[in-house]
């Protein structure tokens, strides 16, 4: 019975040793938000879309970053959005009709940064999902907010970050 829990206890201590923790520190800027083609809520009385659309990209990258490793830093430049849909005027009120042909599309840069602030990858990124309607993969619910936009953001983040 000693032998077993010293066994244990040391399998235990080299495992704990052989783990990576996870968790990347996370910097995300809106540039020039006021340019980007399409981040409308078409409803006329949401006043803090736009807020809400940030937070919620925020969060998921968050979510993301937990991913890397904790002694890394993701710093993203958020360039353009146009979301899935397109809103369009329907009598007195405005609604977000999406189509194929209104497909979601992001453009930022990012760095990532190692403990020592050193560059670890870098690079400028246009992304686009012209079969966000006909992907047979939903990792993202399509009634939930963003959805499309963020199936799309998991399929950049597996790509760049495979290794």
């Amino acid at each position: 019975m000693k032998i077993f829990t010293t066994f244990l206890i040391g399998s235990a201590l080299f495992l704990g040793q052989q783990s990576v923790a996870f968790a990347a520190s996370l910097e995300v800027k809106w540039t020039e938000p006021e340019n980007y083609a399409d981040i409308d809520a078409g409803d006329r009385h949401r006043m803090n879309f736009k807020e809400k659309t940030f937070k919620s990209f925020e969060k998921y990258f968050n979510k993301l970053a937990n991913q890397l490793p904790a002694n890394q830093k993701l710093i993203l430049d958020i360039t353009n959005v146009d979301l899935a849909g397109d809103v369009r005027s329907t009598g007195t009120d405005r609604a977000r009709l999406v189509k194929e042909i209104y497909f979601p599309r992001m453009e930022f840069s990012y760095q990532l940064r190692d403990a020592n602030n050193n560059l670890v990858k870098s690079e400028d990124v246009s992304l686009k999902d012209m079969r966000f309607l006909t992907n047979s993969r939903f990792s993202n619910d399509r009634n939930h907010f963003l959805s499309y936009e963020k199936n799309m953001l998991d399929d950049w983040f597996k790509d760049a970050f495979a290794e």
